[in-house]
């Protein structure tokens, strides 16, 4: 199914690109969402009319995310949780804590779907480094310290 995308979308294109993707992807996933609209010639003739409005609205975007990524870029943030006398959580810090983490801590607020644990979710105590991926071209890193409340002393 040929398709104008209306915004950019990582692996796929940027704005204004007429790609070729499975139908299932183009009805569950780019059109209900407006990422996209069917390549069609009247389509392609009201995409050209407002390119300028979209590109200048992706601008905004890009420039609001990259704002975010200052105000996180380099930060700790320290996650308390339970854990066993061998450092290991009794359970996990997962995306939900540490976005969570970022909105009370850092005043900055974070959805879900921006954090990335490029191991899975954190099981031990100790710093871990994750990104946050703000845009399709902007990414911030930032460290999580995972503590235990009660500390073992020797």
């Amino acid at each position: 199914m040929q398709v104008i995308l209306l915004e950019k979308i990582d692996n796929l294109g940027g704005i204004g690109d007429m790609v070729k993707v499975k139908p299932g992807y183009a009805r569950n996933f780019l059109l209900p969402k407006g990422k996209a609209t069917v390549a069609t010639p009247d389509n392609i003739a009201k995409f050209e009319e407002r390119r300028a409005e979209l590109e200048k609205k992706a601008a905004g975007e890009i420039a609001a995310a990259q704002e975010r990524a200052k105000k996180l870029e380099g930060q700790v943030i320290r996650i308390t949780a339970q854990a066993g006398p061998e450092g290991k959580l009794f359970g996990s810090i997962g995306t939900m804590d540490v976005a969570e983490a970022c909105g009370t801590s850092l005043g900055v607020e974070v959805e879900r779907s921006e954090v990335r644990l490029p191991e899975g979710p954190i099981r031990v105590v100790g710093e871990h480094d994750i990104e946050i991926h703000l845009h399709s071209d902007v990414n911030a890193s930032l460290k999580v310290v995972v503590e235990s409340p009660e500390q073992v002393v020797d």
